[in-house]
């Protein structure tokens, strides 16, 4: 039970930045999803670093990364927002926007997670 909190503890927080991120950075005008790119990416690099440090030593005990890595990236970031903005892309006809956003999406999000995982070494 104590598992439980700590991961929905951890997901509220999440949550709610990844709101805030979205509602200042995502472009209305363009409707290009900044917001949910930078949470993505940011989402990455903080796994990457949390589970890093995991690795590391036993530096974090299992209900930090709990907390951290399965709760607050997990509410942070979002596949299910990326899918719907990527449908909203093809079904106005942006294909450019659906392949930049889908491929940059993908390729620094992976870099960030080695990147966070290369800082704690």
């Amino acid at each position: 039970m104590k598992s439980l909190l700590f991961v929905f503890l951890g997901g509220g927080f999440g949550s709610v930045l990844r709101y805030i991120i979205g509602k200042y950075l995502n472009n209305a005008e363009t409707g290009i999803p900044y917001g949910t790119f930078a949470a993505n990416i940011l989402g990455s690099l903080l796994i990457g670093i949390i589970l890093g440090l995991a690795a590391k030593n036993d530096s974090l005990t299992q209900n930090q990364t709990l907390l951290l890595a399965t709760g607050f990236c997990g509410g942070f970031t979002t596949f299910s927002t990326f899918a719907y903005e990527n449908h909203v892309f093809l079904k106005s006809g942006d294909f450019t926007s659906f392949a930049f956003y889908t491929i940059a999406s993908f390729v620094v999000g992976f870099l960030a997670v080695f990147l966070g995982m290369f800082l704690v070494k």
